[in-house]
């Protein structure tokens, strides 16, 4: 009980910091309206869970020993990012808030949900996260390995989904908030723009550990 009490505590300050998840979430949330962003929520727990399973298959150790598979990986999450943060430029893109039901049927939930799960799966941090955190909860004198790797991936989902979700309706809020603006609109394209090609920058230069 401990340990999942620390693993909680670790896991949502991780969650608190920024990054492509969160900005994707954001503008989701702003541009397309909460119901969209919900589902990107749903595809990076989909994502997350996946890592876990890559994880406790071992797999992710498949990352640490091949600098190639690495590699190819983060070139394929870093081009994704930089994609989606460019159609964030797109002319139009912040004029699309003035009607909020236009905006809202400008991706479907298909590609809401996609979308999360490309921007998470293809990031070989969050594998290589899940598979360094996870081992140093779980203890194999208290109980089967494999039954304590499922509850801390199912909390890391859970937890994960939960805090998505408030980043979801924090950007429907901002897209409300933005819709009588058009300069406002504008600073929030280019800022979220922005900011996912500057992660895509990072995590195309970032080095295995």
């Amino acid at each position: 009980m401990e340990n999942i009490a620390l693993f909680i505590v670790a896991l949502s300050m991780i969650l608190l910091v920024p990054g492509p998840d969160m900005i994707l979430l954001l503008q989701t949330g702003a541009r397309h309206g909460r119901s969209k962003a919900l589902a990107t929520a749903l595809g990076l727990a989909i994502a997350r869970g996946c890592h876990v399973a890559l994880a406790a298959f071992g797999l992710a150790a498949l990352l640490k020993v091949s600098p190639w598979a690495f590699d190819v990986v983060r070139g394929v999450g870093a081009a994704y990012l930089f994609w989606l943060g460019l159609k964030m430029f797109k002319p139009g893109a912040a004029g699309a808030l003035h009607t909020t039901r236009t905006a809202d049927q400008a991706i479907g939930w298909q590609t809401a949900i996609l979308r999360g799960l490309l921007t998470n799966l293809l990031n070989p941090k969050a594998l290589l996260f899940c598979s360094v955190l996870l081992p140093q909860f779980i203890d194999p004198r208290i109980g089967s390995v494999p039954v304590q790797f499922a509850e801390l991936g199912v909390i890391l989902v859970v937890i994960g989904l939960s805090f998505d979700s408030v980043y979801a309706m924090a950007g429907g809020w901002i897209g409300h908030w933005l819709a009588h603006s058009e300069t406002a609109q504008r600073v929030q394209q280019w800022l979220f723009g922005s900011l996912l090609i500057g992660f895509a920058a990072r995590l195309a230069f970032v080095q295995q550990t």
